[in-house]
């Protein structure tokens, strides 16, 4: 189902760990982890991490006591998702498995998971609607899907205000495609709204609306993101602004919370 080749993904794993490492990288983990928090009672779960690449998530959880399946279809994610949970001492609760999302159904158990993953996914595939019917499909009765995508209403302020060319900015209003620097290639730009439309046509409700990033990647001195002492108030700041009207709204990444679909 995703339009890009697994090639791009297993040749670029110790970029994808340099970005997770970095500034930003932490905080899409940590405002993640908080925002879907909110949703959650204290119980172990069974979690579905769909394309969950590299395994930082899911050994996140894991380490937390839950259980994690994690969906890949790129062989050297996977690897690395294998290594870093043996290495954190979580590897007998983590599984990993390699598959498209599109197959998803022969490989997961439906109606088996409290909380479902999909993070990341959406800008890699063309069709919204029949990536989330596969991802919403392993939910329990009274399970959780958390979904995260960069955010396409923030390209235009990102690029005027970091990058100064206006023009770019103009053209990123409508663009249908925009290009990611870490795998170097090209997305479909998602909003909240389009991905809210597709969940209610599903069936499903959006029981919470975040923003991921709401200032960080506006600011253009990225260097001292890299100061303790900064990073500490920006992340005490982001943690603010997470669910505060109209920061979400031009976050880098927007953050659904939904529901499983109705019977």
């Amino acid at each position: 189902m995703s339009d890009v080749t697994r090639d791009v993904f297993d040749d670029k794993v110790t970029a994808w760990r340099q970005w997770q490492d970095a500034p930003w990288g932490r905080l899409r983990y940590t405002l993640a982890e908080h925002n879907i928090g909110r949703h959650l009672d204290g119980r172990r779960l069974r979690i579905l991490d769909v394309a969950g690449g590299n395994g930082v998530e899911a050994v996140r959880y894991a380490a937390a006591g839950h259980q994690v399946t994690l969906v890949d279809y790129s062989p050297q994610m996977l690897a690395s998702a294998r290594s870093l949970a043996e290495a954190t001492g979580v590897g007998n609760r983590v599984s990993v498995i390699e598959s498209d999302v599109a197959k998803l159904g022969d490989v997961v158990e439906a109606g088996a998971y409290d909380l479902v993953l999909c993070h990341n996914l959406l800008p890699y595939v063309s069709d919204v609607e029949s990536t989330l019917a596969c991802v919403l499909a392993p939910l329990r009765p009274g399970g959780l899907a958390s979904i995260i995508a960069a955010n396409a209403y923030s390209e235009p302020l990102r690029v005027a205000i970091r990058e100064m060319d206006l023009t770019a900015a103009y053209e990123a209003l409508d663009a249908t495609e925009r290009y990611t620097q870490t795998f170097s290639t090209p997305v479909y730009p998602r909003t909240a709204d389009e991905v809210s439309a597709a969940l209610r046509r599903l069936g499903s409700g959006v029981l919470g609306h975040y923003g991921i990033r709401s200032v960080c990647d506006f600011i253009p001195d990225d260097q001292r993101k890299y100061d303790a002492s900064f990073f500490a108030e920006l992340e005490r700041l982001e943690l603010a602004l997470t669910d505060r009207v109209p920061f979400l709204l031009t976050a880098r990444l927007f953050h659904l919370i939904a529901s499983a679909p109705a019977e």
